[in-house]
């Protein structure tokens, strides 16, 4: 698979352009940050509400180190920046590649742009980088997270008993993974998905 962590990959189609997450990125992604629903499913590091610049840096320390590859995701349409995503937990050993910490601003959302952006994400590595396989995964309670990941044709694999605290506090909740495979996107999937992308 052998992604290359010091090469700028730009992943852009009419709608959307994915650029790599920089910290010139900051100034124009902060107000977005301040919406605090946007962090109601994100643990530690990535609570960006309470330390944006924090969350930046550490996503930019992450690629320096050969972890993980962040993105800003720009919207061509509102020609304004929207949020971001990132490719984790990279085996080139098992040849897959995770997709996640993503997060856009409401006003984005609903609008045809995230599936503009997992349509990329998901050609750029399989198509690319040759990945097997594509997993991704949510909290439980994020009804809304798992059901756009089913809509853009990931299968529900299982589940991580009690990974999380719930989100009241109260308990524990399960993980939900999901994947997409590379034979499925190539026979099924990118052909359904871009017949259901929003253009200019």
């Amino acid at each position: 698979m052998l992604l290359d962590f010091g090469f700028d990959y730009v992943l852009e189609n009419d709608r959307v352009r994915l650029e790599p997450l920089r910290i010139d990125h900051l100034s124009a992604l902060k107000n977005i940050s301040r919406e605090e629903n946007i962090w109601t499913y994100f643990l530690g590091r990535s609570n960006g509400q309470e330390n944006f610049e924090s969350y930046i840096l550490d996503a930019i320390d992450c690629r320096k180190k050969e972890k993980e590859y962040s993105f800003a995701v720009f919207d061509k349409e509102k020609n304004s920046y929207a949020g971001s995503t990132r490719f984790f937990e990279i085996s080139d050993e098992l040849n897959t590649i995770r997709l996640g910490y993503t997060w856009y601003g409401k006003g984005f959302r609903g609008t045809g742009l995230n599936k503009n952006c997992k349509y990329l994400l998901f050609e750029f590595a399989f198509e690319r980088l040759k990945a097997e396989r594509i997993g991704l995964g949510a909290h439980e309670e994020n009804i809304v997270s798992i059901a756009a990941m089913k809509t853009i044709g990931c299968t529900e694999e299982g589940r991580i008993r009690n990974l999380f605290p719930s989100i009241d506090n109260h308990g524990r909740s399960d993980a939900i993974l999901l994947g997409i495979l590379k034979k499925e996107w190539h026979e099924e999937v990118k052909h359904k998905l871009k017949t259901t992308l929003i253009k200019i």
